[in-house]
C-alpha cells in the first residue's frame, strides 16, 4: 500500500495467506472475497474505507471466472460502483492463484 497525496494505492493482492498457502484453491469467488477483505483492512490502516475506492483492476487466469470475481466485487462495492476492469492473464506467480486485484482509493480533501 502506498499513499500519494490523497490517493491510496494497493498493488497486486492475491489470496496468499500468512502461512504461504493459497486461500480458496479452485474457487475464484472465495479468492476474490478474501482479497477484498485484505484490501479493506489495508484501506482502514490508511484512513479510508470501501466507499473511497474509485478503481479496481482484476487480473484473471480464466476469464470465465469474471462473473464470480464480479459477485465478490459487488458484495463490497455495490453502493460505490468504482471503475472495474478485468483482464485475462496467462498465469500468476502460483498455479493455485486464480486472480490478483489492485485498487485505488481517493481520500477526502
Amino acid at each position: 500500500m502506498v499513499k500519494v497525496g490523497n490517493l491510496v494505492l494497493i498493488g497486486g493482492t492475491t489470496s496468499v495467506q500468512p502461512d504461504g498457502s493459497v486461500y480458496g484453491e479452485g474457487d475464484p469467488y472465495g479468492q476474490a472475497r478474501y482479497i477484498f477483505q485484505k484490501q479493506i483492512a489495508l484501506l482502514k490502516q490508511a484512513g479510508a474505507e470501501a466507499g473511497n475506492v474509485v478503481k479496481v483492476e482484476a487480473f484473471l487466469v480464466h476469464m470465465a471466472d469474471a462473473a464470480e470475481v464480479g459477485r465478490a466485487y459487488s458484495e463490497f462495492f455495490r453502493d460505490v460502483r468504482p471503475l472495474c476492469t478485468m483482464v485475462g492473464v496467462s498465469e500468476l506467480n502460483r498455479p493455485a492463484q486464480l486472480c490478483e486485484i489492485e485498487i485505488t482509493a481517493a481520500l477526502e480533501g
